[in-house]
């Protein structure tokens, strides 16, 4: 079977095998900037007046951090192009998922860090939602929905890396090539786990409205994320003596 041949390396140890924007790189480019749009037009007109100024600039914590996270899966991308540089039927039909995912994926994102920075600095912060009308339910619902939507787009991710794995001996990964991607389909595949986890936080504050300190946990189970590191790392040495032996043999 033909493998591609040598290309130059990029920082992250990966020879660069997408060298050219396809087309479909192109139209994943464009939706993403357009649900960045989103987050931008979604919610206010342009501004007619001083006050109005002033309270749409409070809305930059809300739009950062949800620009961070759609930032963060665009990313994932076009690494994950630049890495591979598939484009069949398989990357195809999953990248095209990941589009209409983030752009569902943009509402219920606004809302939620809005509404946290709203309840976080007591109401300084607008939301451009009555929260005295969110019930627990409401609350609840709001991080089952959240949870669906990010575990979906980890999921579409880690079966992109997951194809180009399956594809190792066509692109001619090398050891720390496959090392590097069994390590990210690993860390996109932690994405709808520790979103399960909260799912089923905000399920269990749903069945048990007397104790509300539960609504407090379904969103800072998401920092567990940030803990990856040591995980990876151990599997990352367990995947290199594997992987070594594998290709030795």
């Amino acid at each position: 079977m033909a493998t591609m041949p040598p290309t130059p390396r990029m920082p992250d140890g990966f020879r660069k095998r997408g060298a050219e924007v396809t087309r479909l790189q192109a139209f994943v480019d464009a939706a993403f900037a357009f649900a960045v749009t989103l987050l931008v037009v979604s919610v206010d007109a342009i501004p007619q007046t001083q006050a109005e100024m002033i309270v749409a600039l409070k809305g930059i914590p809300a739009f950062a951090v949800s620009f961070a996270l759609v930032a963060v899966f665009w990313y994932g991308h076009a690494s994950w192009t630049r890495r591979y540089g598939l484009d069949d039927m398989p990357s195809t039909l999953l990248s095209l998922t990941l589009v209409f995912l983030v752009l569902v994926f943009v509402y219920p994102l606004k809302i939620m860090f809005a509404c946290f920075f709203s309840l976080a600095t007591a109401g300084w912060l607008p939301a451009n939602y009555d929260l005295a009308m969110f019930s627990g339910r409401d609350w609840a619902g709001l991080f089952a929905l959240f949870g669906i939507a990010f575990a979906s787009m980890g999921v579409v991710l880690a079966l992109l890396t997951r194809h180009a794995w399956r594809r190792r001996e066509v692109l001619g990964l090398d050891l720390e090539e496959r090392v590097a991607t069994r390590c990210y389909e690993l860390s996109w595949w932690l994405v709808p786990l520790v979103s399960a986890a909260s799912i089923g936080l905000a399920l269990l504050a749903l069945a048990l409205p007397g104790v509300p300190w539960l609504l407090g946990l379904p969103g800072p189970v998401y920092m567990l994320l940030a803990a990856q590191s040591p995980l990876l790392a151990a599997y990352a040495k367990r995947e290199r003596r594997r992987l070594a032996h594998e290709i030795a043999g």
